[in-house]
């Protein structure tokens, strides 16, 4: 089985930086795409920003400029790195992955989710 374990969440002043990573475990034959959403209280889930297979990217208009999304595929990891933060982007932020793994005697697709963690923008 599959799993995405997320880091980097935490509290930070406007104006600073955080680094979120997603770490997949088991064992993976292809990643179709990645990416993060986040929902802040009393909101939708809303998309943040997406890499596909092939390494293209797109982001929201909303962070469009400040945050980017990048992957090592070695370490299985897709990070969302987030500058210039602001207090409108404090939400609980939740990497996906579209990916086929090994789920014995079969080979599976399935988009998988991180357990979320919070990022929250105060002074």
């Amino acid at each position: 089985q599959v799993q995405l374990v997320e880091s980097g969440g935490g509290l930070v002043q406007p104006g600073e930086s955080l680094r979120l990573s997603c770490t997949a475990t088991g064992t993976i034959f292809n990643t179709y795409g990645q990416g993060w959403y986040r929902q802040a209280p009393g909101k939708q889930r809303e998309l943040v920003t997406v890499i596909t297979s092939d390494g293209n990217t797109n982001s929201s208009d909303a962070v469009k400029g400040r945050f980017t999304i990048s992957r090592d595929n070695a370490k299985k990891t897709v990070y969302l790195q987030m500058n210039s933060l602001k207090p409108e982007d404090t939400a609980v932020y939740y990497c996906y992955a579209d990916l086929s793994y090994y789920d014995d005697p079969f080979i599976q697709r399935k988009i998988h989710w991180g357990q979320g963690t919070q990022v929250t923008v105060a002074s």
